[in-house]
């Protein structure tokens, strides 16, 4: 059971209201098999992190110029495929009910910004006019510098905020910004300790409650 008063809102994307598991894995292991680098720890590493920052961290003796080309290319790659696609359980009504009622709601993704609009329209997710998309953050995640900037193009304190995280690297990027922090799905991580938990946004009930508002469920 969730009850959280806030008067923002936080939505990672993949993991967190779009399941792109499909394209996600499947890019990542034809990129392992390239580089001889073991799939399941690219993408143990790679959940919620941007793509340069994961070739740099299995590519480390490349060039810079050389790292930014693959990762590119790696966009690209996910881009172009929108098969397998959906809508993490309930989230797009959830999204709809809070535009509905007013509440601000920013996307704060570590996907480039094509990629980040093509993925919520395939799986039927409204998009935020409030979206910080990888290359308008300063740093990737976990570094809170995402959250912090969807906090202020909201005009909402941060610590006012909600964030819907399903990622470790994304977790630790939302706390140190200071928001109030909920796991989605059944991650099982040392990061996951003590924070409140949704599996889906089925049933998840917003209520205004004068200039803020009540996410119960």
């Amino acid at each position: 059971m969730i009850d959280i008063v806030a008067s923002g809102v936080l939505f990672d994307m993949d993991g967190t209201l779009v399941d792109s598991t499909a394209v996600v894995e499947a890019t990542w292991t034809r990129f392992g098999a390239t580089h001889g680098v073991d799939p399941s720890e690219i993408l143990a590493f790679s959940h919620g992190r941007q793509a340069i920052d994961t070739v740099q961290r299995f590519l480390p003796d490349l060039s810079l110029d050389e790292q930014r080309a693959i990762a590119a290319g790696l966009v690209a790659e996910e881009s172009a495929s929108s098969e397998g696609i959906v809508e993490i359980p309930g989230a797009a009504a959830f999204v709809d009910r809070l535009l509905d009622q007013g509440v601000p709601v920013a996307l704060v993704t570590s996907a480039p910004r094509d990629l980040a609009v093509g993925r919520m329209a395939a799986a039927g997710v409204s998009l935020p006019t409030a979206f910080v998309p990888s290359e308008d953050a300063a740093r990737g995640k976990p570094h809170p510098d995402g959250y912090l900037q969807g906090a202020s193009l909201l005009g909402v304190p941060v610590e006012d905020c909600v964030a819907f995280e399903d990622a470790p690297a994304g977790l630790e990027a939302a706390i140190a910004s200071g928001a109030t922090t909920l796991v989605v799905g059944d991650l099982d991580h040392p990061v996951t300790a003590r924070l409140q938990r949704v599996t889906s946004f089925d049933g998840v009930e917003v209520v205004r409650e004068g200039s803020a508002f009540r996410i119960r469920g």
